[in-house]
This record gives structure tokens, C-alpha cells and sequence, in this order.
């Protein structure tokens, strides 16, 4: 089990950041993808270490298709392996549908969709190679239920959960698992935008969820506790779908 291997897209901060330090506590090695904010993703590598595992930054675009190829072709060459590949790249760019500008829907859906594209197609191969790896993908509550205001994102994180299912039909027998996992109400940077007491009242624990809550969940998804668990979506909203 020695450098196993991970690669977490916008791993620099938030959720992605609380995802690299529980994957490295499991003792993987975090390749830490970020495309802006490389400070924030140099923390994130500095907290990696003193957790007492070790990483390496990524730097690329996931809506780049040969940056992406590249860089997931060479964390696999470091240790001759890639187990875990984590999509967690994401933004939104909210607003009334009918008032939407197009770069506003294009940017959304390309940094989800064609980002889900780029990494996975690459990294699957890699783990077709060793007949073994684990896909997890973090969605969204948006794209299970309405959500006035984020068509695009509700679009896009809908499309990232039937691109999940339908990719982990094709890889079980390869011995890959592929899995979503659906927040809610986290409390994040992007989060902070959002009506928090409005929201608060839609969620049944009456809190928003911790970053950590989210990455104990993909950690068990990418663990052998979760050998026999692929093509599902497990939702971490406190209640709230």
C-alpha cells in the first residue's frame, strides 16, 4: 500500500483542501490540482506534510484537455501508479436563466462537464492498467433538486452524476469504482455568498456541514470499506434532500 496515489482537482482550499488532508492521513500521496490561488494551494501542501504524508502541486486547467492529459500522465509515472482521482473543481456563476450570459453557462458546464472529461478519460486508463482505482466526483444537491438561480450548475453537477453512473457501468469489471458525492450547505469561501439564513431553514440539523464531513465521506469512497460501492451518489446535506 506504500505511495498510493491521489490526484484532487482544486484541491487548493475549501472542500478540495479538506479532501488532500484526509486522503493524506489515510496515507496517500496528494497530487494538489489548483488553476488560480497557487499560495493557497501551497498551504494546502504545507498542511499535507505536517500531517505526516507528502504531495506534489499540479498546476493545470481542467477545462485544458492536453494540460490535463499531461498532468495526469505524470502523477501516474511518479510512483507508477494513480489509485484515486477526485473531482472537486468547481464554480458558479449564478443568475436569473433568462438573464444568463452564455459565458456565463459555458464556463459552469465546461469547468464541470468537459473538467470531468479531461482528468477522468486519462486517469482511467491509468487505473485500467492496474485493473484497480477509485473515481470520486463532488456534485452537488443542485443537480438532484431545483435550485432558483444556478440552472447552469444544477445542469452541470446533474451531468456529473449520470456521466458517473453511467462511466462506473463501463469500469466495474476493470476494477474501477465510480462515485459522487453530493453536498449541501457547506460552510466554504463559495458558500459565503449564499442566503445563510434562508438555507438554514431547509436544513433539518440546522447547521451547514463542515468541509471534513464531505472529505470523511470521499475517504471512505476511495477506501477498501467501500470495495463493493460504485455508481452511487451519497448526499451530505444534513438533511436537507
Amino acid at each position: 500500500m506504500e505511495h498510493r496515489t491521489a490526484i484532487v482537482t482544486g484541491g487548493g482550499r475549501g472542500i478540495g483542501r479538506a479532501i488532500s488532508l484526509r486522503l493524506a492521513r489515510d496515507g496517500f500521496f496528494v497530487f494538489i490540482n489548483y488553476r488560480a490561488g497557487e499560495d493557497a494551494a501551497r498551504e494546502t501542501l504545507a498542511l499535507v506534510e505536517e500531517a505526516g504524508s507528502a504531495g506534489r502541486l499540479l498546476p493545470f486547467d481542467v477545462r485544458d484537455t492536453q494540460a490535463a492529459k499531461e498532468a495526469v500522465r505524470g502523477a501516474a509515472a511518479l510512483h507508477k501508479r494513480l489509485d484515486v482521482l477526485v473531482n472537486n473543481a468547481g464554480l458558479t456563476a449564478d443568475g436569473v436563466f433568462a438573464m444568463m450570459p452564455k459565458d456565463s453557462w459555458d464556463l459552469v458546464l465546461q469547468t464541470t462537464l468537459d473538467g470531468f472529461y479531461n482528468v477522468t478519460k486519462p486517469a482511467v486508463r491509468e487505473m485500467t492498467k492496474a485493473k484497480r482505482g477509485s473515481v470520486v466526483s463532488i456534485a452537488s444537491v443542485a443537480g438532484l433538486v431545483a435550485n432558483r438561480g444556478q440552472v447552469n450548475y444544477s445542469a452541470a453537477k446533474a451531468g456529473l452524476i449520470g456521466a458517473s453512473r453511467s462511466l462506473a457501468a463501463e469500469t466495474a469489471r476493470a476494477g474501477i469504482r465510480v462515485n459522487t458525492v453530493a453536498p449541501g450547505f457547506i460552510e466554504t469561501d463559495m458558500s459565503s455568498k449564499l442566503p445563510r439564513e434562508a438555507l438554514l431553514g431547509l436544513i433539518p440539523m440546522g447547521r451547514p456541514g463542515l468541509p471534513e464531513e464531505v472529505a470523511g465521506v470521499v475517504s471512505f469512497l476511495c477506501s477498501e470499506d467501500a470495495s463493493y460501492v460504485t455508481g452511487q451518489t451519497i448526499v451530505v446535506s444534513g438533511g436537507m434532500v
